[in-house]
């Protein structure tokens, strides 16, 4: 069964101020998603920027959508990252959240479990029309997947381009005070 688990936002996170030992948390999570990895949970995860650098779009019945731009205002309906895990069970995705470090030291961290629909969940309200179409959608995404070129690039290298940026930005930011 697939589960996203939700890293719900904080005000700090909203904020974007990460904890005074944020190299504890790094590597905390990275151990912690190791763990998920090497049992066969993962399929994904992410943290996420604060609301202030997303957009809302709003619909209607009556064809009209709008775009709101953000912060929006209820952190507490705000999510900061994801997992997508793939367990057996909603007790079992359970027993590896609670195994999480707090995503939020120093503060209180929630996590959010929700089971996805799969499609033999669907199989009897769906129009077999649109059954077969999402069947053949997400054959292609994962032909898609398979695709991709695979590129053996050492950790560091991979992540090296991004830190000299960060650290290049931090300079400017110290010169500009």
């Amino acid at each position: 069964m697939k589960f996203l688990v939700f890293v719900k936002a904080t005000a700090n996170s909203e904020s974007g101020i990460f904890p005074p030992d944020s190299e504890k948390l790094f590597a905390a999570m990275g151990k912690f998603n190791e763990q998920l990895v090497k049992a066969g949970i993962m399929q994904d995860a992410d943290g996420l920027k604060p609301s202030s650098a997303g957009k809302r779009i709003k619909f209607s019945d009556n064809g009209t959508t709008q775009v709101i731009d953000g912060p929006f205002a209820e952190t507490k309906e705000l999510v900061a990252g994801y997992w997508i895990w793939n367990v057996k069970s909603l007790d079992e995705a359970v027993e590896w959240a609670r195994r999480c470090p707090n995503p939020m030291p120093g503060e209180e961290g929630t996590l959010e479990i929700r089971p996805c629909y799969s499609l033999e969940d669907l199989s009897e309200i769906v129009p077999n029309v649109e059954f077969d179409r999402e069947v053949r959608l997400r054959d292609q995404v994962a032909r898609q997947k398979k695709a991709k070129p695979k590129t053996k690039v050492k950790a560091k290298s991979k992540a090296a381009p991004a830190r000299k940026k960060a650290a290049k930005q931090k300079r400017g930011r110290a010169k500009a005070k």
